[in-house]
C-alpha cells in the first residue's frame, strides 16, 4: 500500500453526496484534499472534515478545461465524481458526463497526474438508449483513451444520510395517499456511501488493479417494490402501491419534467421524474457475474458491504409522524 500522508488529491464534485464522505475518508488517512467545485463559496462545509488547511476548495467547471487544469496543478492524484441525473441548461449529460470526464482525464495526463479514479455507474453503455447510461459509457471510453491506467468505479444506487433514493420514497410516503410504482420488479443492489468512499480510498492507495472497472453493489439485491415496502415499514407509513405501466409512467414523467422546467425548478424534487429515469427504472442495476468472478467488487477490495438495515433507519426516522419519538418510547 502506498504511503498517502501529505499527498495532494483533487476531487472534482467534492461537495456532492459521495464527495463529502470521500473528503472525510481521505482526510482521516492524511491526504491533503483540494475540493474542485463550481461554487467554492458553497463548499465551506468541507473544511471541518479535515485538519486546519488540510481541505481547500477551488473553482472548476468541467465544461472549461482551463479551470480543470488549474485545479490539478501540483496534485498527486485525482478523483472525478461529477454526475447529474436531471440535466438543466448547459449542464447536459453529454457536457458533464462525457465531455467533462474526457476533460478531466486529458488534463490529468497533461499534468502528469498518474492516479485517476473515475466514478461511473452500473449500466453505463455508449450504445444505450438512455441518455444517462450512454453519456456515462462515453465518459468511460474517453477516460480509457486518455488514461488507460485509470480506475473506473461503477456503483449501483448509493444510499446513506442525504441520499436521493430512500429519502425520496420516505418523502413520498409522507405526502401522497397512494405511491406510484415504476419498474416494481426491477432489481437494485443499494450500496452504502461509506463503502463507496472506502473503495475510492483503497484505489488511490494502490489496492485496486490499474485500468480495471469495479462494480460496487451492496449486501442485498432488492426490487423497487421491496425497497418501497421497507421504507414504509421503517417510517411507519402504510400507503397502497399503484403499479404503473411503462407507457403511463412515460406520460407522467413528461408532465412532471415539463412542469419542473417551466417553474424554474420550483417543483418539489421528490415529485419530478424524467422520461430517461423511467428507462433506467425498467432495467436491473446489480453487479455482474463477470465482475464477481474477477474480483472487481467491494469484496475484491476486502470491503464487507454494509446492510441497508444497519444504516437506513438512522435517517429515515424523520419521516415518521412523531420523528424519533415513537409510541413505544413515549409510553
Amino acid at each position: 500500500m502506498n504511503d498517502t500522508r501529505g499527498r495532494l488529491v483533487t476531487i472534482f464534485g467534492a461537495s456532492g453526496f459521495v464527495g463529502a464522505v470521500l473528503v472525510r475518508t481521505l482526510a482521516k488517512r492524511g491526504w491533503r484534499v483540494r475540493a474542485a467545485v463550481r461554487r467554492p463559496d458553497l463548499a465551506y462545509h468541507l473544511q471541518p472534515l479535515g485538519g486546519v488547511g488540510q481541505v481547500t476548495a477551488v473553482q472548476a467547471n468541467l465544461r472549461y478545461p482551463d479551470s480543470v487544469a488549474a485545479a490539478l496543478r501540483g496534485a498527486d492524484a485525482a478523483v472525478n465524481l461529477v454526475g447529474i441525473m436531471n440535466p438543466r441548461g448547459r449542464q447536459t449529460f453529454e457536457a458533464v458526463q462525457a465531455y467533462g470526464a474526457e476533460a478531466v482525464a486529458r488534463c490529468c495526463a497533461a499534468a502528469g497526474v498518474a492516479d485517476l479514479v473515475h466514478m461511473s455507474a452500473i449500466g453505463a453503455d455508449p450504445q444505450s438508449d438512455s441518455d444517462y447510461a450512454r453519456s456515462k459509457g462515453e465518459g468511460e471510453a474517453a477516460v480509457r483513451a486518455a488514461m488507460p491506467g485509470a480506475i473506473v468505479m461503477r456503483p449501483s444506487v448509493v444510499f446513506g444520510p442525504g441520499d436521493d433514493f430512500f429519502n425520496r420514497f420516505g418523502a413520498l410516503a409522507r405526502f401522497l395517499p397512494v405511491l406510484p410504482v415504476i419498474g416494481g420488479d426491477t432489481k437494485l443492489q443499494p450500496v452504502y456511501v461509506g463503502d463507496v468512499a472506502e473503495a475510492f480510498a483503497r484505489a488511490l492507495e494502490g489496492r485496486a488493479r490499474a485500468g480495471a472497472t469495479y462494480e460496487l453493489g451492496g449486501a442485498e439485491i432488492m426490487t423497487i417494490r421491496q425497497i418501497m415496502d421497507y421504507v414504509q415499514k421503517v417510517t411507519e407509513r402504510r400507503r397502497p402501491l399503484l403499479p404503473m405501466p411503462e407507457a403511463g409512467a412515460r406520460v407522467v414523467a413528461k408532465i412532471t419534467d415539463f412542469v419542473d422546467r417551466v417553474s424554474l425548478g420550483l417543483m418539489p424534487s421528490e415529485l419530478v421524474t424524467t422520461p430517461d429515469q423511467v428507462k433506467l427504472l425498467g432495467r436491473d442495476n446489480v453487479v455482474s457475474a463477470a465482475a464477481k468472478a474477477e474480483g472487481r467488487t467491494l469484496e475484491g477490495l476486502d470491503i464487507r458491504p454494509t446492510l441497508v438495515e444497519a444504516i437506513a433507519p438512522t435517517y429515515l426516522y424523520r419521516f415518521r409522524k412523531t420523528g424519533q419519538f415513537d409510541r413505544a418510547s413515549a409510553a
